[in-house]
């Protein structure tokens, strides 16, 4: 049990102490894993930057992720009773979505590169992996040299699967019997908006101030 999302930040950060100053970048999942990822980056001394994705779901059930959409890339698997029209649809409404998120967290600014670093994706946790699949899948057309996926706590089918498209899952609470997320946290408000532009100004300030 954690007590907040930066207590989970500090377990993680324990966790990850190899890749302290490495040529490496964390990518959070917003809103819930940003920050956690706050935390993970402060600590570690490496950059921050938001992974944009959203879960493409079934047209008969929206929650089933079928795969997900990124700004530039997607993910799909291929479902006999879903059209192609449907997937050409969701995926433009998901980037619509994804570029209007994105202006209001980072603005016009480039998102860092990926390609040749070690991508140690961020969230709050996971229930059923689905959308973290996807979104694993999306990263590695970036060609980072290692995809480490971080979180306080998942079920353990979701681990099983995400440990088969991860080069290293690091989950430090796996627990028997899995409800939700939130049980797992003493505290689990919703983050805003506004935290998650807070807590990317307050890392990219501090990575200034290093340098300068």
């Amino acid at each position: 049990m954690y007590q907040d999302r930066f207590d989970a930040g500090m377990a993680l950060a324990e966790k990850l102490t190899q890749y302290k100053n490495a040529n490496g970048i964390v990518l959070a999942v917003p809103r819930g894993g940003v920050p956690v990822a706050y935390v993970v980056a402060k600590e570690l001394g490496l950059p921050i930057d938001v992974i944009y994705s959203k879960k493409i779901g079934h047209p008969k059930n929206k929650e089933y992720a079928i795969g997900a959409s990124g700004i530039d890339e997607s993910f799909v698997v291929p479902h006999e009773d879903v059209s192609e029209s449907y997937i050409v649809q969701e995926k433009a409404r998901i980037r619509a979505k994804l570029l209007e998120m994105k202006k209001m967290y980072t603005g016009d600014k480039e998102p860092l590169p990926i390609a040749g670093k070690i991508a140690i994706v961020i969230d709050d946790g996971v229930a059923t992996g689905n959308t973290l699949l996807a979104t694993i899948n999306i990263l590695k057309k970036s060609k980072p040299q290692k995809i480490v996926l971080a979180v306080p706590v998942a079920s353990k089918t979701a681990l099983e699967r995400l440990s088969k498209v991860a080069d290293e899952v690091i989950c430090p609470l796996v627990p028997n019997i899995f409800w939700g997320v939130g049980e797992f946290y003493k505290e689990f408000e919703q983050v805003s908006d506004e935290e998650v532009i807070q807590f990317l100004r307050l890392l990219s300030k501090a990575k200034a101030d290093q340098h300068g």
